[in-house]
């Protein structure tokens, strides 16, 4: 009764998120006059900062005229005006009406992490294209209107800038913003985001969820977490269903007394009727497995684009054949896509918002490479792309190489390839992360064998090679990793020339093996999720490090144990053909 109550409170949110999402299908008709109007009011709410008195921004700029005053620019570049705002100064890049209310924390390409500056313009930006996501998902799928939602993200408010502004996670920050009716559909509360440690969070967001049998749909960036979430609930089954029975939480885990106060509003309800059922779907199966637990889940919401559509099939046996919803090209930076239907990464891009510009792949090193309007892309070209944002990035340089799949109406529709640092050239082969992903698909179907944690690297030597990085399980023999990486071999030779080129002339051996000893990726990903900038959720897992010294590095700061030396590295026997 209380969900149907629920929906019919919901009518004019939905009402509004419809309209707003027929406003986006009306932008994407003429692309170039969107756009026009976005890049025109980025320039006046920002007009008054430093940054733009310095270069002599305003509303009344020409693209061509803007282009001339502000070259296309990394991160660093912004770093100091950036730093300034952080302190108070929020005018040294923001407009006096455009201030920032949090700054978004993100890995940078260098040890220091990145601080990027949320205005409410760029906020009410984001929120809007959530929406258009949202009810476009929820109308596809009309049973989630009346279902409830698990959700993982991280804090929004993590530490304080020197300012005294929240500095985080800003999808933390949109869900505490929810309104009361919206708060409703989440299963797991805003309180589990405050949970420092990973596995102590995830737990507690497991413990929630499972107790609850009307989750329809799960959302969180990156379906890695997914996967670990499964594993978890194998491992801690028991344990779990305990808690729902007697309304616990596991003094397994470190949750401080500031996390039990915090939670104990959701946790301390006794419900020994759904741990009983809960009990017997883990007898039956041999396991708490989240297929059974929420057998009527009708969507999961993950990024599926890039490398990460590697753990895809893996998500599926964990969680049974159910249609995945990219939720588009996002970042810290700015949401750039909006993918409108299942089973794809691919989106028109979002032109009511940024100011978006694009340089062909084979240009980005050239000294004037081409710069083109969104609406000049060409189909089954790819592109680095350019933010221009409310939030006081101008011709940003994200570093995403996108692929233009399409047009709707004028608009370019584009799916995630891969990072551009993620290229991998010892010898002039130009190995993609996108291509890794791709043959380490192929090989995973042709070989049956379904994909743990694993990274290729490059590794010196003569001639040099690539080594597949994987953990070592007592389920899964050497020799099946060998035949892997056999397998492999001839999905990049297929994949990419110049490595088969490479591979002909032996500038380049076959790829290799090398057994990492297990809990060894345990610990680089909570390395990884725990430095600053670092997420939970948004952590990605590297599967192509061009880094020659990764493996050691990894072995030497990460290995729990010395495996021996005969199943470190195992060498193909592939000659080249």
């Amino acid at each position: 009764m209380w969900r149907h109550l629920r929906y019919l409170g919901g009518a004019g949110v939905r009402y509004r998120t419809r309209r707003h999402a027929r406003e986006y299908l009306h932008l994407l008709q003429n692309c170039r006059d969107a756009q026009q109007v976005s890049l025109r009011t980025i320039l006046a709410l920002n007009a008054d900062s430093a940054f733009s008195r310095e270069r002599g921004l305003d509303s009344t700029l020409t693209i061509e005229e803007f282009r001339r005053r502000v070259p296309v620019a990394g991160y660093e570049a912004f770093r100091p005006y950036i730093e300034r705002t952080m302190r108070g100064e929020a005018t040294a890049l923001l407009g006096q009406a455009n201030p920032p209310i949090m700054f978004a924390q993100t890995s940078g390409t260098t040890a220091a992490s990145k601080s990027i500056p949320i205005t409410r313009r760029f906020l009410d930006d984001y929120r809007r294209g959530w929406q258009v996501w949202g009810i476009r998902n929820f109308d596809d799928h009309p049973r989630l209107h009346r279902m409830n939602l698990f959700q993982a993200v991280s804090d929004h408010d993590q530490f304080r800038s020197p300012s005294g502004l929240p500095c985080g996670n800003i999808s933390g920050l949109v869900q505490a913003m929810q309104g009361r009716v919206i708060k409703l559909l989440y299963t797991v509360p805003d309180a589990v985001t405050k949970v420092a440690d990973p596995e102590a969070k995830y737990y507690a967001a497991l413990r929630l969820g499972i107790a609850d049998p009307h989750v329809g749909s799960l959302m969180t960036a990156n379906p890695s977490t997914l996967v670990l979430m499964a594993k978890l609930a194998v491992r801690h089954a028991e344990s779990l269903i305990r808690d729902v029975r007697d309304g616990t939480l596991s003094s397994e885990f470190p949750y401080g007394s500031a996390d039990h106060d915090r939670l104990r509003p959701w946790i301390r309800r006794r419900d020994p009727a759904r741990a009983r059922v809960l009990d017997r779907l883990a007898e039956k199966a041999g396991m708490l497995r989240p297929r059974e637990v929420w057998p009527d889940l009708q969507v999961i919401a993950v990024w599926t684009g890039g490398s990460v559509g590697a753990y895809l099939p893996q998500v599926r046996e964990w969680y049974g054949d159910v249609p995945f919803r990219d939720h588009g090209l996002s970042a810290s930076e700015g949401r750039m896509t909006l993918p409108l239907g299942d089973n794809t990464s691919a989106g028109p891009l979002d032109v009511g918002t940024h100011f978006f510009e694009f340089i062909p792949v084979s240009e980005i090193e050239s000294a004037s490479p081409t710069v083109l309007l969104a609406d000049e892309l060409r189909e089954g070209e790819e592109y680095f792309i350019l933010l221009t944002t409310a939030s006081g990035l101008y011709r940003y340089d994200i570093r995403d190489v996108v692929r233009c799949t399409g047009f709707l109406g004028t608009t370019p529709v584009l799916e995630f390839r891969h990072k551009g640092a993620h290229i991998s050239s010892i010898t002039g082969e130009k190995l993609t992360e996108s291509q890794v992903a791709e043959a380490l698909r192929g090989a995973s179907e042709q070989t049956g064998l379904c994909l743990p944690p694993v990274t290729l690297c490059p590794a010196w030597g003569d001639p040099p090679r690539y080594e597949l990085l994987v953990e070592e399980d007592e389920t899964t023999p050497a020799a099946r990793w060998v035949q892997f990486a056999e397998v492999l071999e001839g999905q990049l030779r297929a994949g990419n020339i110049e490595y088969a080129d490479k591979r002909k002339t032996q500038r380049l051996a076959a790829v290799g093996l090398r057994i990492l000893g297990a809990g060894t990726w345990e610990r680089f990903i909570r390395d990884r999720q725990t430095r600053p900038g670092g997420s939970v959720e948004q952590y990605k897992h590297p599967i192509l490090k061009p880094d020659l010294s990764f493996a050691e590095t990894l072995v030497r700061e990460f290995s729990p144990q010395s495996v021996p030396a005969a199943a470190k590295r195992s060498r193909s026997s592939l000659e080249p053909r």
